[in-house]
């Protein structure tokens, strides 16, 4: 092994596998960046884009094991490569953590797609209901009791949101939050006396930028107000919790949006000065 730091060692041919595999490592790293692109920014069709995403993770794993045949080559003849090994394998790590973990969560999470404060009269989806009728999609309609009960067990924090603030209140609150996460609002409707509150609005996964449908409810409780959420996937049957976790903070933030309005002092109106009273002339 001493020669293979000396100068003859420089000499030695770089190993072909080593090259191999760090050129199928290189090009899985740049397909799985066009496939997020494709994704999130609506290029082409799902079945494509995932197609070269899948495919991007088979080069990768594909160049680990070239990696380790060139690492076993090296090692009995001594060639030159390992940096282009170290290389590969670095990439292949990064590349293929991430569905790693999504593989974890898949058979740790329920199958479920569809997440709701009120399963029982769920929020409906009205102007994403044509976004969620083409091929591949899930539908509008709620997923139904199975879907609940397994929400009900996995998440059963998930609940109706209830302020001490009026609807209208409620609703501001609640348009304020959605715009700061800069999901594309495509309905709003303010609550009216005998209209409730609507917002639907899209969001996108951080990573692969699927898209999630999200409708909110805002209703009147006599002087208070009562908010219900539902976060749909438009595609996939299993969305891996990223629906409870966009409703587990939206409910998070909206109930301390509400606290901060119910603290704060009702503002004082400045006093209005004395005036001065009217002097009376004596006749003489």
């Amino acid at each position: 092994m001493a020669r293979r730091f000396s100068a003859p060692y420089q000499s030695e041919p770089v190993s072909s596998l080593a090259t191999w595999a760090r050129n199928l490592a290189l090009f899985a790293l740049v397909a799985v960046v066009v496939s997020i692109i494709i994704v999130r920014f609506g290029f082409l069709e799902m079945k494509p884009a995932l197609a070269t995403f899948f495919g991007a993770l088979a080069c990768a794993g594909l160049s680990i094991l070239i990696g380790l045949g060139a690492f076993a080559a090296i090692w009995q003849n001594g060639s030159r490569g390992m940096g282009r090994i170290l290389l590969a394998l670095l990439i292949d790590t990064v590349i293929l953590a991430y569905p790693a973990y999504l593989g974890l969560q898949y058979r740790k999470l329920p199958p479920i797609h569809d997440i709701t404060t009120d399963p029982i009269d769920p929020p409906r989806f009205e102007a994403l209901a044509r976004l969620r009728a083409g091929e591949g999609t899930n539908p509008a309609v709620y997923a139904g009791l199975y879907s609940a009960e397994q929400q009900r067990i996995a998440y059963p924090d998930i609940e109706t949101v209830e302020l001490e603030v009026p609807a209208q209140r409620a609703y501001d609150l609640t348009l304020a939050l959605v715009n700061r996460r800069k999901w594309r609002v495509v309905d709003e409707r303010p609550p009216q006396q005998r209209r409730e509150g609507r917002i639907e609005a899209i969001a996108q996964t951080p990573i692969m930028g699927f898209r999630e449908d999200v409708s909110i409810r805002i209703k009147a409780d006599g002087e208070d107000s009562r908010v219900d959420i539902r976060s749909a996937s438009r595609y996939f049957d299993s969305d891996l919790g990223s629906n409870a976790a966009r409703v587990s903070k939206l409910i998070e933030d909206i109930n301390t949006a509400a606290d901060n309005v119910n603290a704060k002092p009702a503002s004082k109106k400045p006093a209005t000065p004395a005036k001065a009273p009217a002097k009376t002339v004596k006749k003489q």
